[in-house]
């Protein structure tokens, strides 16, 4: 099979959650990493979605965020081309992914006028995934450690969440992944 589109990453801390339980679908996203690889260069890089405080079903925050704009701009088209993230915006700003091995990971993320903070901890034991493409068009190649434990604030403030079994990929929800790659 010839890669049309790639991604790998080191250091993900990726969470999918709901700000209440009578939505459809998770309109909660966290989804970062300490350092990704593309075809167009590498830097700290990931995915956001929050809702707005008054209105769940409309984000307050959505896109792809990197401190590099060109590789922002990349995941769109090229990684979530055919989802409903094909044609989020690239947003430029600062993250940064802390660890406290095997107790718990964060991620800060400053974007946008928002200063949002995820951390996950009572971390299970490391498993590999190899998930073929079905939610997202993408196979999702990854070592990760479910969550049991988490906490997301923005601006200081704590967001009541709750978090599914399953997030995007099938996989659980809140993770921390230390490495791992998609291929399209």
């Amino acid at each position: 099979m010839s890669v049309q589109a790639w991604m790998s990453w080191e250091g993900g801390v990726d969470l999918v959650a709901l700000s209440q339980a009578d939505l459809p679908m998770p309109n909660i996203i966290v989804h970062f990493a300490r350092m990704v690889h593309t075809p167009v260069g590498s830097a700290p890089a990931g995915m956001i979605l929050l809702p707005k405080a008054d209105n769940p079903a409309e984000p307050a925050v959505m896109g792809f965020v990197s401190p590099n704009p060109t590789l922002s701009a990349y995941f769109g088209p090229n990684v979530f081309a055919g989802t409903p993230f094909e044609a989020a915006p690239a947003l430029e700003g600062n993250i940064e992914v802390t660890t406290h091995l095997p107790e718990q990971v964060s991620v800060k993320i400053t974007v946008a006028g928002f200063v949002i903070e995820s951390t996950l901890s009572e971390l299970g034991a490391l498993e590999v995934a190899d998930r073929a493409p079905g939610n997202l068009p993408f196979h999702d190649h990854s070592i990760e450690a479910k969550a049991n434990q988490v906490l997301l604030t923005v601006n200081g403030q704590a967001l009541s969440l709750i978090v599914p079994p399953f997030g995007m990929s099938g996989g659980p929800a809140a993770v921390w992944s230390p490495c791992g790659s998609y291929s399209r």
